[in-house]
């Protein structure tokens, strides 16, 4: 058992999956014409999908060695705290509860919702009783410990990896003539830009963060948690190239940005209608497992925050027997549900997407403070260091910049409740100054 009172029982391959299911959603099913779109043939679309993923590993190896130099429960809320101050940590912890983790749950829960209902031979209007539903039942599942949640866990990603084998080995296999035109250029599309490009597969990349915030219930943290993030890391970007690789041997270059729903498309020209419905099986089960490491890791920063005064002290109790943090789990969950029924599905998977990316960049930038003021070596330390983090830091600044412009509704809702989070933290501070450590 951990100091913090969680249990450590997750071992290299459920630390692994989950950095697969934080990161594996509904995304690569659905919109890799926005990428397409935005690029001249299929062999830059290709570059570009293992490059953003490259890029990605490299974050993912910066998250490894703060994991490796913190092994606690919290993840960058811990992080931000120690190196930027406790208002810090609270900011990140308050836009993580208010928007990015309750967010991404609200939005997958409806990409599982939208792919379910016509699935199963349901209504539409059964697409928000089925939204809630989803988020309730993944709650539950994480109710009686981490072990049977990574079980649970497990067996969604081993779903979503099989759902992409199946897409995969169909589009290479039936693909015909297309297979040697995958690559080829297309003179319908004009290029707009590296960043411009950049922006949809680095939101498709997101969610490796994810595992850090339960290493407090990982065993041998220091070794496990870099050698999860590096294998999940690969198996994902091999996953991300496969898989479009398959939708440009199907559809072509121009086929795939004219398709919003490229796996449907791609399944329905080889197997017809049968085919898209077993894909769309395929794609709820994969946002449902999402949505479940999603609530589960946000868990983990609130109880971590009502452990050091910033939140309510009731979220900080772990379950006697579970050692589970149910009250923040059902607190986080509930608050995803308010926003589900609430708020625009597209809004809520920008705002999310948005806050994500830039509390990945300002919990990176720790590293540097650590690498100044922490003498002691972890047991991993970020390769190529102080080089790779500047590379990933300019990079995703750009990518967070581009989506502000592009995007400014995003942008301002979430700099609008990050600024709303300095009275409140002050305010908290004065009224429980006697709970805070």
């Amino acid at each position: 058992m951990s100091s913090s009172g969680y249990v450590r029982r997750l071992t290299l391959m459920d630390a692994a999956l989950i950095v697969v299911g934080g990161i594996i959603g509904g995304g690569i099913f659905v919109n890799p014409y926005i990428a397409a779109q935005r690029t001249s043939s299929g062999l830059i679309l290709l570059l570009l999908w293992v490059g953003g993923g490259l890029l990605t590993l490299v974050g993912a190896l910066c998250y490894a060695e703060l994991g490796a130099r913190r092994p606690q429960a919290g993840g960058s809320y811990v992080y931000l705290r120690e190196a930027f101050g406790r208002p810090a940590g609270f900011l990140f912890g308050w836009t993580m509860l208010l928007v990015i983790y309750s967010g991404s749950s609200a939005a997958v829960a409806t990409i599982f919702a939208l792919y379910a209902t016509p699935a199963l031979g349901l209504p539409p209007s059964m697409t928000q009783p089925l939204t809630v539903g989803a988020l309730v039942f993944v709650t539950g599942l994480n109710l009686f410990g981490i072990r049977f949640g990574a079980q649970v866990q497990n067996l969604f990603a081993i779903l979503k990896l099989a759902a992409v084998a199946v897409l995969v080995v169909t589009g290479l296999a039936f693909a015909g003539s297309g297979a040697t035109k995958a690559l080829a250029a297309d003179p319908a599309v004009t290029d707009v830009g590296f960043v411009g490009a950049l922006l949809p597969v680095l939101f498709a990349y997101s969610g490796f963060t994810y595992l850090n915030n339960l290493a407090g219930e990982v065993r041998d943290p220091q070794r496990t948690l870099p050698r999860a993030l590096f294998v999940g890391m690969l198996i994902v970007v091999a996953a991300y190239a496969l898989t479009n690789f398959a939708y440009l041997a199907v559809l072509g270059h121009g086929g795939l940005a004219e398709s919003r729903a490229p796996a449907a498309d791609v399944m329905r020209r080889v197997f017809g209608e049968a085919g898209a419905r077993v894909i769309a099986i395929g794609i709820a089960i994969s946002a449902l497992g999402f949505c479940n490491i999603t609530l589960v890791a946000g868990a983990r920063v609130l109880q971590v925050m009502g452990d050091d005064g910033m939140f309510f002290r009731i979220v900080a109790k772990l379950h006697p027997k579970h050692h589970t943090p149910n009250i923040a789990l059902m607190m986080l969950s509930g608050w995803a549900i308010v926003l589900a029924v609430t708020t625009d599905f597209e809004q809520l998977l920008n705002f999310a997407t948005f806050g994500d990316w830039s509390a990945c960049a300002i919990t990176i930038a720790t590293l540097f403070w650590y690498r100044l003021r922490d003498r002691e070596a972890p047991a991993f330390l970020t390769p190529a260091y102080p080089l790779l983090p500047i590379v990933f830091l300019m990079t995703v600044v750009g990518v967070v910049v581009a989506t502000a412009i592009k995007n400014p509704l995003s942008a301002g809702v979430v700099g609008a409740i990050v600024v709303a989070g300095v009275p409140v933290y002050f305010v908290w501070r004065r009224l429980f100054s006697k709970v805070v450590h």
